[in-house]
């Protein structure tokens, strides 16, 4: 059983890691095309950069409906939304304040906060997501991206939201790099996805532990990685203010494009723990940094500590209800 669970754990990190490298790849090569083809940069952010970002928790969540193991979509969902706040936020506030006087977070704060009761009213309502609820949460990203685009359109170009993916906007014309990056994106992308959800449903399957778990923890401190990674850099530099605005982003990402993703898939169910439990720290998560962010509070290293310690709270809980402690 031991050396089948070691197995196990090291497919789905590898599943992971060409996930992770793909999901960049695609959007890098992406990009370049779209600037090869004379597409406006800020389509490019708004389209291209906004939904290629979210490309490895799409398609995990969506290989994951579609092979029954729904519990890892949600859980992925879920559990990227606490670790971006209590995690990507919380542990580089701890080495410089993180700043919530961003012109505009105020309002995609709100948004996230909609998203979010859209999202609950979904598990505590009917207790799953469906092709209707699924395309509902999707049609709701498309206004999301449609409305930025407006205010952008219409001289607002300087958007926390926006402004959190510029970094892509080097890439340009079409080359053989650029092929091949999307090419790798497209192989990458659902082969890591197949080695993370099969490896993960039989990992929580050996252990005796719920689908949602293995989302809740592996999958979706995995995906944060990168985020936590980029505002780690960015606190040591003392500019952790970038941080904010691509964490809300993300979060309505999971929720509405994510989650809207899995339920045009197939029928995603929402596990009677994981609404005990998961759900409430996720709504939790998110009031904390709408509390910040609508109060402009800076996020200083009390906060910080509270949201990490937070966050390794959850973890723990997680391992003993697990445990049947």
């Amino acid at each position: 059983m031991i050396p089948e669970i070691v197995h196990q754990i090291a497919f789905l990190i590898l599943g992971l890691a060409i996930l992770l490298v793909a999901g960049d790849l695609l959007v890098r090569g992406a990009v370049g095309l779209a600037a090869a083809l004379k597409v406006p940069a800020l389509i490019v952010s708004l389209t291209i950069v906004a939904f290629g970002t979210s490309a490895p928790e799409m398609v995990v969540s969506v290989q994951a409906v579609l092979t029954g193991n729904d519990g890892i979509a949600l859980g992925n969902i879920i559990g990227s939304n606490i670790a971006n706040v209590f995690l990507v936020l919380g542990l580089p506030a701890l080495i410089y304040p993180i700043t919530t006087h961003v012109v505009g977070l105020r309002r995609h704060a709100i948004i996230m906060l909609l998203a979010t009761a859209a999202f609950i009213a979904a598990a505590y309502g009917p207790g799953y997501i469906d092709t209707a609820i699924g395309g509902g949460l999707f049609v709701g990203i498309i206004a999301y991206v449609a409305y930025m685009w407006i205010r952008a359109s219409i001289g607002n170009a300087n958007d926390p939201v926006i402004d959190e993916v510029e970094e892509y906007q080097a890439a340009s014309g079409v080359s053989l790099k650029t092929m091949l990056f999307l090419a790798a994106g497209l192989v990458g992308l659902p082969l890591g996805a197949h080695l993370l959800v099969s490896n993960g449903a039989s990992l929580a399957m050996d252990l005796g532990v719920r689908e949602e778990l293995i989302g809740l923890t592996i999958v979706a401190f995995g995906t944060s990685l990168p985020e936590l990674a980029t505002v780690m850099a960015a606190a040591f530099h003392k500019k952790s203010d970038v941080a904010i605005g691509g964490v809300i982003g993300s979060n309505i990402f999971n929720l509405l494009a994510v989650g809207g993703a899995a339920g045009l898939a197939g029928t995603a169910v929402f596990d009677p723990e994981s609404m005990r439990v998961d759900i409430p720290v996720m709504i939790v998560a998110s009031i904390a940094v709408a509390a910040y962010v609508l109060t402009r509070r800076d996020i200083g290293r009390p906060a910080g500590a509270l949201f990490f310690l937070a966050y390794i709270g959850f973890i723990f809980l997680l391992a003993a209800l697990a445990g049947g402690v």
